[in-house]
């Protein structure tokens, strides 16, 4: 169940990182809207965070929980903000999800 929460986590890092992202570029109401979203974002994914490492190690945790938000928001941001897509930059995201498989089976 942790390990949902974590992941789950990871989502919502994500969206305070898109939030911000949509915040850069909105003005008037937009921007206090995607300032709103940025703060429950991370309100939610500090929470599961902290739910999430009381029964799995720190370290794994904060790797997993920065991995996944990591990933997601590099997908994010080539799929919606248009940022390049070339091969190293796919390499070493697919490296990064490989990791964070391994933290997966050799946590305990």
């Amino acid at each position: 169940m942790n390990w949902t929460l974590l992941i789950i986590a990871g989502l919502f890092e994500v969206g305070f990182a898109s939030c911000l992202g949509k915040a850069k570029e909105a003005t008037g109401n937009n921007y206090y809207w995607w300032m709103g979203g940025f703060l429950f974002c991370l309100t939610v994914s500090m929470i599961l965070l902290y739910k999430a490492t009381q029964t799995l190690p720190i370290g794994t945790a904060y790797a997993v929980w920065t991995g996944v938000g990591a990933v997601g928001t590099v997908l994010v941001g080539i799929f919606v903000f248009k940022e390049p897509s070339d091969f190293w930059r796919l390499f070493f995201i697919t490296t990064l999800i490989a990791s964070i498989i391994g933290l997966k089976f050799v946590t305990h």
